[in-house]
Parts: C-alpha cells; structure tokens; sequence
C-alpha cells in the first residue's frame, strides 16, 4: 500500500528503482481523489485518462531516460487558470465554462516534460479574484485539517489536493499571495517565484501589471524546490526575465546558511495580527536566533504604502479578462472587476509608475537584510462563507500581497497551529532574485521545527 503522504522526490525514487509503476502512482491517486474529492473540493476536472496515458507512456521508457527526468512519474495538479491544451480550463467562471486552450502554458509543458502524470486540474476562485476559493464555477475548496474552514485561495484546490495526499506537488499561481495564502492555510509550502522567474509564454506577457507569477506547492521545501526547478526559465521574448540561480534550487536545501541577519515585520497598520499568530512568529524568529542568526524587527508596513496601488492594478486586472455576460459572474469578484473598468489607461500607467516606485523604495530599505521574515496571514484560515469584500481582504493579506508588488521571492513554510487546531504560515522574503537564499533558510527551519509528521484528519 502505497503511502498518500510520500513525498515527490521519495516517490521517483521508487518509480526509477522500479519498486512501483508510473501507473500504480497514477492510480493510487486517482483512487484517492475519487473518495476524498466530493468533501474537499480539491479538483474541478479529473484528468483520469490523461493520467493513465501518461503513466503508460513513461513505463515504456528506457532506464537513460527515465533518469533524465526529474518528475519521472509523479503524479501532479494545475491549477484551473493554467492554460492546458486539448483540457478543459474554466477560471472558475461560468463565463468560460467550455473554454479548451488552443496551447499549453510553458511551465505546463515543462512539467509535463519532466515525467509529471497531470491528475487534473484544480479548483480556484473566478479568475483567480479572491482569497479563498469559493463563490465560482468551482466547487468549494475546504481545509483538509477543518472542512468548516477555508482552504484559501486562489491556489486552494491545490493546497487541498496535498493536505489531504491525493498527490505530492502542485502548481499554483500568486498574483497577491495566492500561492502562501493556501499554503498557510493548509500547512504546506508554497513558493512565490521573482518576477521574470517562472514564464508566462504563450498565453500571456504578464499578469496584474507584473503582481502575478506561477511556483510550486509541495508538503516539504526539498518537493517545492524540486518543482520550482522545473517551473523555471525564460522564454525569448518575455517582459520580465530573472537571472539564473547560482545553482538548482533543490541543492539549496543542502546549504548550510551563514549568519544571517534577519528582518521581522509582525504588525501592520492593515489589521491586527491575532495573538496566537504572533505567538508563534516569535518562536519562530527565536528558533531562527538559535540556529544563529540575527533578527531585528524593522520599523516598515509595506502593506500600508502598497494598499490602495496594489487595489487598482489588481482590479484592472480583473477587468482585462473578457466576460461575455457578467451578470452570471460571483458578485465578490464582479464588483472589483467593474471597478477596473473606470480605471482609464492613463490612471492605469500611472498606478503601475507609482507601484514601482513605493516598490523601489521598500526593497532599498531591506537591502541591509539577508532576508525578511513575517507571518504569512495575520489570522489562520476563515470559515467557509465568511466572506471577505475586495475592500476587507487587505487586512488578511497584509504581509502577502507586498512582495508581488516588489517581485521579490517569498516561500511560506508551517509555523504551528492555533488552539483550534488550524495551521499557522510563517513567511520568508528574499531579496531580488534569491529563491536559493530562502529555500535554505526554510530548510533549516523545517529541519529545526519538523512538520512532517502531522496529518490532517482525512482517513
């Protein structure tokens, strides 16, 4: 029996041993989503076929190539705004409820190259426009630890798919935290690559005025780094390119980090960040004071300066994706997307000037510090239905939604839980381009306050 909480490197292991078949993966998860699926909300297609070929496909490979293959038969997600040719890909709009893609997005193809079996394609808000996924064409993601609570968004039914062990990595998109958010929620890792890291070929140049990327969700930081490593690269042609690490980031995890020093944001002016949630940030900036590093608390709210910037872009944003008929559109995105239709291109040029420099400015002043560290969320997950307006949001997102502004690295990593049993994200900034630097941090953290071992109550 295969075990549901094996993680992705462990399992390519065994498949390229050939102790388990590609398709004995494939199954064994499409077992488990068949079951955990309708309670969860985690999938809006099932890609079922196109798992079992795939898997079939990479069983007739030979050993050379087999271990070229980073991936080589791990089952895995895209989210349900990822562009997959021949697939049905929905937004979670009813508006876009047969959309099939003429094309695949490049990291797709990438990952389906590295020996990745698509399982399907996750549940995620209409257009990616909330934090919690729910209120769309899709079925409502649910937290595996707590159904009675959110599971995030907009990358929660991919945050679902690995809290509850339907597969061991998934990508998501973050255009405001939409990667961390979920992360945290669920108890995962979720890295946001730079801007320029992660192509957005062919479907797109950028999206939100450069705010949204794609990057990995994984149970650990070895399986997110492995897949990040994947996602990555440029496209000829593209707005933004990141310049190439000093190495693959899954060998970032074997760094040993020097002493650091470390910046920490706790609060914001946005909203008050709940005490059990700052509780465990400080352990968390102690355990980092014991591997020994320095950390400083440093006078910045770069949520406050980026509020009302970062509001503006995202709600143009909304709006630039065409809606035949928005009268069948979730009401909590429909009002931010009508919003971003008075938004003249004039204003739009010059909430983007604005956002680079309030960006510019906020990078300069924590360029003294290796890395930064915040709470991912100033609260753990919400109860399904709670809402949350687009003007309420922010005081959620506090410490998320800034560094896609910045296009700085950011990866939330498991902090604990809250009394109520709820998981509790901490968050790691990097500076520009420095996915290696926090994905060694966050080893270390994981090593020194292991997770691994909880499991949500699923089985």
């Amino acid at each position: 029996m295969l075990d549901p909480w094996i993680g992705a490197v462990e399992l390519r292991d065994l498949i390229i041993r050939r102790e388990l078949r590609p398709r004995e993966a494939a199954e064994f998860s499409l077992r488990r989503i068949e079951r955990l699926n309708p309670g969860l909300g985690a999938f809006m297609t099932v890609t079922a076929d196109r798992a079992l070929e795939d898997a079939d496909r990479l069983e007739r490979l030979p050993d050379e190539i087999r271990r070229t293959m980073p991936l080589f038969g791990v089952p895995y997600s895209l989210k349900d705004l990822t562009w997959t040719r021949g697939i049905r890909t929905t937004l979670g709009s009813k508006n876009y409820e047969n959309f099939i893609p003429p094309t695949d997005h490049e990291y797709a193809s990438r990952i389906a190259a590295a020996g990745g079996i698509l399982l399907g394609k996750t549940t995620t808000p209409e257009l990616g426009g909330r934090p919690v996924t729910e209120g769309g064409l899709c079925p409502t993601a649910r937290n595996p630890w707590n159904p009675q609570y959110t599971a995030g968004g907009s990358s929660g039914g991919a945050a679902v798919s690995l809290a509850a062990g339907m597969n061991s990595i998934a990508e998501g998109s973050d255009g405001g935290g939409s990667i961390r958010i979920p992360a945290a929620c669920c108890g995962l890792v979720g890295i946001k690559p730079s801007r320029g890291r992660v192509s957005m070929a062919p479907a797109m140049g950028e999206a939100w005025a450069g705010f949204a990327t794609n990057g990995p969700l994984a149970r650990s930081v070895r399986d997110a780094a492995l897949l990040l490593d994947v996602m990555a690269g440029s496209v000829v042609g593209d707005p933004y390119t990141a310049p190439p690490p000093p190495h693959r980031f899954v060998e970032a995890i074997k760094v040993q980090p020097r002493r650091l020093r470390l910046g920490a944001i706790a609060e914001s002016a946005l909203g008050l960040t709940d005490p059990e949630v700052r509780a465990r940030f400080e352990a968390a900036c102690n355990a980092f004071r014991e591997l020994g590093h320095s950390v400083e608390a440093i006078a910045l709210d770069p949520g406050q300066q980026l509020r009302d910037l970062a509001a503006g872009l995202v709600c143009a944003g909304l709006n630039s994706v065409p809606i035949a008929n928005p009268e069948l559109m979730d009401p909590e995105v429909r009002a931010p997307w009508e919003r971003g239709r008075s938004i003249t291109a004039a204003e739009y040029i010059n909430l983007v000037t604005q956002m680079h420099n309030v960006a510019r400015i906020i990078v300069q002043t924590l360029q003294p510090y290796d890395a930064l560290l915040t709470p991912t969320l100033t609260r753990p997950a919400i109860k399904v239905g709670t809402g949350l307006r687009f003007d309420e949001l922010w005081s959620w997102l506090a410490f998320t939604f800034p560094f896609n502004a910045t296009g700085q690295p950011a990866v939330s990593v498991p902090n604990g839980f809250s009394g109520d049993g709820l998981p509790i994200g901490l968050q790691i900034v990097g500076r520009p381009y420095d996915e290696c630097g926090i994905i060694g941090l966050a080893a270390q953290f994981e090593e020194a306050r292991p997770w691994g071992d909880r499991r949500p109550p699923v089985d």
